[in-house]
């Protein structure tokens, strides 16, 4: 059984009118900027977040990122051959792609990837079981994800940018754990509903959860944000490396407390 935290624990959902941050779900312009101007603190963000799936897939992997918003995973994961897929129109994307549906035949794929994707599904129990449909056996599902822990919260409730409901059972197959008509509904603990407890996940879902990594404390603000965007200071990569190594230090203390992501591999059994 899930238990809430003691803080910050009854559900947040916030008018889209209240958001203090800029450029919201701006995608477009989000990517020309970040091609254009490459700004320094954002691209150690998604060198972070992207990296590490490159020591999970071989050079002749197959596989597809599904709700790639702005497309920007090709500039870091630079091995298998994959599709950028992504529910909306954008004209950087390879194909339009449900997530719930996918248009790829049964164990098809190696590996999928998903940024911070999950959080916003209405449906997060389809999108899993799909995904367990179109990998291969032994296939991985790569996940950078949004955690919910107490400094993440407070964010939410100080930017009022997106919300987070404890009172939502992704394992309940017909719940509905975000607004099903708002792609941009985010419920930002649904990654600790469905991941927290190991044993409950795998005895739901047909895959093994094969590792897990908290991460994110001063670099994710320090970005000023991947989409949305709020003001910060570019800062050099030695000084980067220095919030990143406090960050770590923070998370080894308490990840519950500090971490505002997470890194989870998933295996299809």
């Amino acid at each position: 059984m899930f238990k809430k935290p003691l803080f910050l624990n009854k559900t947040f959902i916030p008018d889209a009118s209240q958001n203090k941050m800029s450029n919201v779900d701006d995608v477009s312009a989000s990517r020309a900027d970040f091609i254009r101007n490459r700004p320094g603190n954002l691209n150690y963000l998604l060198e972070k977040r992207y990296g590490w799936m490159n020591d999970y897939i071989n050079d002749g992997d197959t596989g597809i990122e599904v709700g790639a918003g702005n497309g920007l995973s090709k500039l870091f994961i630079t091995k298998g051959n994959y599709e950028v897929t992504d529910y909306a129109d954008f004209e950087w994307l390879d194909r339009k792609v449900d997530a719930l549906n996918m248009p790829y035949e049964s164990g098809s794929l190696d590996f999928i990837v998903s940024s911070n994707m999950i959080h916003h599904l209405a449906h997060p129990y389809k999108f899993l079981d799909e995904c367990h449909r179109v990998l291969k056996p032994g296939g991985k599902l790569l996940i950078q994800e949004i955690n919910g822990s107490f400094f993440l919260r407070l964010i939410l409730k100080l930017m009022k940018h997106e919300g987070y409901n404890y009172n939502v059972d992704p394992f309940d197959k017909n719940c509905v754990c975000n607004d099903p008509d708002n792609l941009w509904s985010g419920n930002n603990v649904l990654p600790n509903l469905l991941f927290d407890d190991q044993q409950l996940f795998e005895s739901n879902f047909r895959f093994r959860i094969e590792s897990q990594h908290y991460s994110e404390f001063f670099i994710f603000p320090l970005s000023g944000g991947v989409t949305a965007k709020t003001k910060t200071v570019q800062l050099p990569r030695a000084m980067l490396n220095l919030f990143n190594g406090i960050d770590n230090m923070l998370i080894a203390v308490s990840k519950n407390t500090f971490a505002l992501q997470r890194r989870i591999v998933l295996r299809k059994v």
